[in-house]
């Protein structure tokens, strides 16, 4: 393992292996279950062609044939959660003097919109499991909320996050900006903090995760949404948000190279309402790129993109309108951990 100071994690270094918090029918998924499990299937399959899957569930006998073979790649533990949304209720890693540390921020629901009594303990309950190498530690900050979706990371001091989500009710009340900022610049070694005031998503319920609408995919690269159509709802808020991101700059004061990634044709759910699909959320493995598709005309333009994105990486299609009918997709449901943590 190559030896790091002081960093938050960025996504695209050498991993470790993912999470993946397993759908059942005592989850929101229950609707429409076999097209969820399809999606996950396929999710955990692909990690597994890559690196350590590690998987939560309630009952392992209930997972698919190829999960209950044994597999030094796959480890499996069963225990209670809420709901299955791991890059939420996951968590995050810095390194310290060398060593990862695990890092356990309180969970509570999206600022209270859903049960998380189970899902507030996945980090310390995972830890407590012994499943980690003897050298990764856990820092628990139980008194601050924070979801990793709410948070992009270029591994070099840079943050990039939306007001409209930390700054929420419900989740770190009656902390201002200044001490929300301060304390996440001390708790995961940044420079500077990038917020953006526009860009949401219709159907979003997170209060606008940043994972959805711009990601870093390398230090000083960012990818991130752009509505080309003018009677497009999206239209404005997303041109605006391009213009805070053209004139934004990093922790040493470089523009950033910027690549637009189109906003996918409306996916609506049964009730004609409209769903915050992105192809943002995908997930970067080792070698491969997992991206979100939706059946829709930009599908093949965004695919190509992500091709010039992750040159020397795999890039795989998965159809996530399963996923995004509960408000997410495929970064959503997982959360990687860096080399060095399984």
């Amino acid at each position: 393992m190559t030896k790091k100071n002081l960093c938050f994690s960025p996504e695209w270094e050498h991993q470790s292996g993912v999470l993946l918090i397993w759908p059942d029918r005592n989850t929101d998924w229950c609707s429409d279950l076999l097209g969820v499990l399809a999606v996950y299937e396929q999710i955990a399959k692909e990690i597994l062609l890559h690196e350590k899957l590690l998987l939560v569930c309630r009952n392992y006998q209930e997972l698919p044939l190829f999960l209950q073979k044994k597999n030094k790649q796959l480890c499996i533990i069963e225990m209670e959660f809420n709901d299955t949304w791991a890059r939420d209720s996951g968590p995050l890693t810095v390194f310290e003097n060398g060593y990862p540390v695990l890092l356990n921020f309180r969970f509570n629901g999206w600022g209270m919109r859903y049960a998380a009594c189970y899902d507030n303990q996945i980090s310390s309950g995972l830890f407590k499991k012994n499943i980690f190498l003897k050298e990764v530690e856990l820092k628990n900050y139980s008194d601050f909320v924070l979801e990793a979706g709410s948070v992009e990371n270029n591994g070099a001091g840079c943050l990039l996050t939306t007001d409209s989500c930390l700054l929420s009710k419900n989740r770190n009340e009656p902390k201002n900006k200044k001490e929300i900022e301060t304390l996440l610049k001390k708790v995961l070694y940044l420079k500077k903090i990038i917020w953006l005031h526009n860009g949401s998503l219709a159907g979003d319920d997170t209060d606008g995760h940043i994972d959805m609408m711009a990601r870093f995919c390398g230090k000083d690269t960012i990818a991130y949404v752009k509505c080309y159509r003018e009677d497009d709802e999206h239209f404005l808020s997303l041109e605006k948000m391009e213009k805070e991101l053209l004139n934004a700059v990093d922790q040493d004061g470089s523009p950033f190279n910027l690549i637009p990634v189109p906003l996918p044709d409306p996916v609506f759910d049964i009730d004609r309402c409209r769903l915050p699909a992105s192809y943002l959320n995908f997930l970067i493995l080792n070698d491969a790129v997992l991206v979100p598709v939706y059946n829709v005309s930009q599908d093949k333009i965004a695919l190509d993109i992500m091709v010039t994105l992750f040159p020397g990486r795999q890039i795989v299609p998965v159809y996530s309108v399963p996923l995004i009918r509960q408000h997410g997709a495929i970064h959503c449901v997982s959360m990687q951990f860096p080399e060095g943590v399984l």
